[in-house]
């Protein structure tokens, strides 16, 4: 979302574009019609989830199986929260910049801002948490399906049409560790992708907070006044562009903070022009039983930090 706002800020991109003008193979039904801002919002109408792996493993034959898929919901309508759609917006990004995505997001977002330890696909130090101890929770996602429950290649319509029959046998079985946890963007994409991939540090995202929180005093990276529209509310609760929204109570004010979750148990937020930046790091999936929720653990830290906040202004001379 970062580097997306440094694209339109700069021109190179524009909200109400047409993805199929970036990706001209994203074509079919309504297709033609899915904006830049509806990937954004989620309002693109694709699928929520899918094993990509099941069935190409290729990164260029895994983006022609989610551009040749047809959409699952109507476009514009309503809120369907998609990693496709997302890793859409990563080849986006390519298309505009004609560079390699690790190297756009480096060169547009954590390289300004002084963010060493945050890059795709491996760890920047050699100090590394372990994300999950093997890759049962996804498994059990395919297995929860009845379309992948097999784990088989069955879709027909993802690349020549003919059925495939050939078991997935790549399942990760030891503590995933250096490695991007994420299925698609491990198995497909060599752990570069729009929707996962990143490594980081809480440090890192304290930073990233704190510069979205201060976007006005960046307006050498991006207009604040375009800005200030991905940060606005979107027409469906909770949701900017790319952005979650949270309620952040400071006191008897509330206000919002803007960010987002990540699958293993990470989020990072902000309010913007209050300074105020949060992030959590977890290993949610490193528990043999059922893991809690990324969103729950989050709302535990916004409470926290709502109470600290609160403290530490009302203990603040005057």
């Amino acid at each position: 979302t970062a580097a997306i706002m440094r694209l339109v800020s700069d021109g190179q991109v524009h909200l109400d574009q047409p993805v199929a003008r970036l990706l001209p193979g994203f074509v079919g039904g309504q297709k033609s019609s899915v904006t830049i801002r509806d990937l954004l919002l989620h309002r693109g109408g694709l699928q929520d989830w899918l094993p990509v792996y099941l069935f190409e493993t290729e990164p260029a034959a895994a983006l022609r199986c989610i551009e040749e898929r047809p959409l699952a919901y109507p476009v514009g309508r309503e809120r369907h929260y998609s990693d496709l759609g997302f890793m859409l917006l990563g080849r986006v990004i390519e298309a505009a910049t004609g560079q390699y995505l690790h190297d756009a997001v480096r060169s547009l977002v954590t390289e300004p801002l002084a963010m060493a330890s945050t890059r795709y696909a491996a760890p920047g130090g050699t100090e590394v948490a372990a994300s999950a101890l093997d890759d049962r929770v996804e498994m059990a996602m395919v297995a929860a399906d009845t379309e992948y429950r097999d784990a088989r290649y069955r879709d027909a319509e993802c690349r020549d049409g003919r059925r495939r029959d050939r078991q997935f046998d790549r399942w990760r079985r030891v503590p995933v560790m250096g490695e991007v946890n994420d299925g698609n963007a491990h198995f497909c994409f060599h752990g570069i992708s729009g929707h996962a991939g990143l490594f980081s540090t809480l440090g890192d995202l304290i930073r990233f907070g704190t510069a979205m929180a201060d976007y006005a005093e960046h307006d050498r990276l991006w207009k604040p006044q375009m800005v200030e529209e991905f940060f606005a509310p979107g027409p469906d609760p909770g949701q900017s562009l790319g952005w979650r929204r949270y309620d952040l109570d400071l006191g008897p004010e509330r206000v919002v903070l803007l960010g987002h979750t990540g699958f293993v148990g990470c989020a990072f937020g902000f309010v913007p022009g209050r300074g105020i930046a949060l992030a959590m790091c977890t290993n949610r999936l490193l528990n043999a039983a059922t893991p809690l929720a990324t969103d729950l653990l989050w709302a535990q830290v916004i409470e926290a930090a709502s109470e600290d906040i609160t403290n530490r202004t009302a203990l603040a001379p005057r």
